[in-house]
């Protein structure tokens, strides 16, 4: 991800990206993949430094033997790729409202 000149964030803000991140990550997974075939399905984000912000993304899927023809491996990283870009747009909007 490229580099945002953002200020420090809140840790009410640090918990609100990694709420949503978690949640976009799911939600892609659940878009690509029925419920009922999925096993597992975990995302957690962690929020480290301020400056320069550090985001992990740590995820879990599990299908079940019936779910043909997906790749999990490619599945997660589009999953954690979509959480990302969520990431960057909730960080620059974090930036306009603080430069009003």
């Amino acid at each position: 991800m490229e580099e945002l000149d953002i200020p420090e964030l809140t840790s009410e803000q640090n918990e609100q990206l990694c709420m949503l991140m978690e949640e976009v990550a799911r939600e892609y997974v659940l878009s690509q993949v029925s419920r009922k075939g999925i096993e597992t399905l975990n995302a957690s984000v962690e929020v480290e430094g301020t400056k320069p912000v550090t985001l992990t993304v740590d995820m879990e899927v599990g299908l079940s033997s019936s779910i043909k023809g997906v790749k999990i491996q490619k599945l997660v990283e589009e999953a954690v790729e979509v959480a990302f870009k969520s990431a960057e747009r909730y960080l620059r909007e974090q930036k306009c409202h603080l430069q009003k």
